[in-house]
Parts: structure tokens; C-alpha cells; sequence
């Protein structure tokens, strides 16, 4: 997940994050977008940003169902 500090959507997509990828024994990572001059280029007016195996999977509201599809779906191939 790409976030920014004191970005109330950043922190509603971290819980929704953190609970799916809990449940799924799945590994994720926070990048601050502020510490990163390409991250903060591409993605500044999409925050927070949510990339599954480095591909765009959504941005602003992570919906839980589809976060957990995209997920899973690796999984069973």
C-alpha cells in the first residue's frame, strides 16, 4: 500500500488491508509516498494506492471482497 501521513482513506485501507491479508497469511508493505520522489509522481492524486504483486489493484477505498479475490486467485492457479 502507498499512503501519505494523516491521510484518513490511507488509514481505512490500512485496517481493511490488515485484516484481509491477515486472514490469508499474505505479507504486505506500507510505502509513505512523501518519502519517495517516483511514488509521489505517479500516484499523488490517488492516494492511499493499493499494488498486488506490483500491478495497480485500486486506489481512494479498498473494497474488502475484491482485495481478498485478487488474493486468492494466484493461489488456486
Amino acid at each position: 500500500m502507498i499512503r501519505k501521513p494523516g491521510c484518513h482513506l490511507c488509514d481505512d485501507a490500512h485496517a481493511v488491508i490488515e485484516k484481509v491479508c491477515g486472514e490469508l497469511g499474505v505479507p504486505w508493505e506500507e510505502k509513505d509516498i512523501t518519502q519517495d520522489e517516483e511514488l509521489y509522481r505517479k500516484y499523488w492524486e490517488q492516494i492511499p494506492v493499493v499494488l498486488v504483486d506490483g500491478q495497480q489493484h485500486t486506489f481512494w477505498r479498498v473494497n474488502e471482497q475484491r482485495l481478498r479475490k485478487a488474493l486468492t486467485s494466484g493461489l488456486t492457479e
